[in-house]
């Protein structure tokens, strides 16, 4: 079975080294490589192709214009961003439209690119995440 290969760009450092943490504990993960500025994700992506792009912090509506370009130059990818105060994830695929998942934890972003990406071996085609709509989440 091959590895989901994972970049990522954040800050700070600690979200950083948490993101990268949650990666290599995963057996059927890697972390491909890292960049502090997300417009260095395209360079990167046309030197070494990964699956996942994970970016972090960004503004709270989660649409940075870099998940345009990163999608027409590489239509498989799947790209997740956290808003900076982290009560999100956007969900981006070429052929899906972007999709918010409301307080994320460690295990729901895992879940993510599980549940998004095509599968390895033991999982059937890709699929949307099928977490709850901002709706259906619990209330406090």
């Amino acid at each position: 079975m091959s590895k989901i290969n994972v970049m990522f760009s954040s800050r700070p450092k600690l979200l950083s080294e948490v993101i990268r943490n949650l990666i290599d504990h995963q057996p059927d993960m890697r972390v491909a490589g890292e960049v502090v500025d997300p417009i260095e994700l395209i360079f990167a992506l046309r030197k070494m192709p990964v699956d996942v792009v994970i970016i972090t912090p960004l503004k709270p509506d989660g649409n940075p214009r870099i998940c345009s370009q990163l999608l027409k130059e590489h239509p498989e990818l799947l790209i997740l961003t956290l808003t900076d105060d982290n009560q999100a994830v956007y969900i981006f695929q070429s052929d899906a439209r972007r999709k918010r998942v409301e307080q994320p934890s460690e295990q729901t972003l895992i879940d993510i690119i599980h549940e998004c990406l095509p599968l390895r071996s033991d999982r059937g085609p890709g699929t949307v995440f099928t977490g709850p709509e901002p709706d259906d989440r619990k209330r406090d």
